[in-house]
């Protein structure tokens, strides 16, 4: 029986990502050895939507996303700045949270949200 999720980014950078995660994020995680840190993630939830081929209104067919949720994006987003994380968008109102994206080293970008839907 599947009891979770195990997520990956790729990274031109994994070191500085790692360390990303580590110090700015505060994930838990688990050395492994050889530099590898397993994160540690408090609970997950997955979505499905459908696809724009476009742009306009979402991905391409075929595209996975990750994105952190939290229970108040304002509080989040100040706290994650003060430990120098480059927030790209500002929080924005998407109908089913409130939506803002942030970078990681890598060039990775990442959406925090706070959902508007019950949990």
């Amino acid at each position: 029986m599947i009891r979770g999720v195990h997520t990956m980014f790729y990274s031109s950078e994994p070191e500085a990502l790692r360390a990303f995660l580590r110090d700015k994020l505060r994930f838990p995680f688990t050395d492994v050895g050889d530099g590898w840190l397993i994160f540690d993630l408090p609970e997950a939830d997955m979505g499905v939507h459908p696809a724009d081929e476009s742009g306009e209104h979402g991905a391409p067919t075929g595209t996975p996303d990750i994105s952190f949720y939290c229970d108040d994006v304002e509080a989040t987003v100040a706290e994650l700045s003060a430990r120098g994380v480059e927030f790209t968008d500002p929080v924005r109102d998407m109908g089913y949270g409130l939506v803002t994206y942030f970078r990681m080293p890598g060039n990775l970008r990442v959406q925090l949200y706070q959902p508007k839907y019950e949990k």
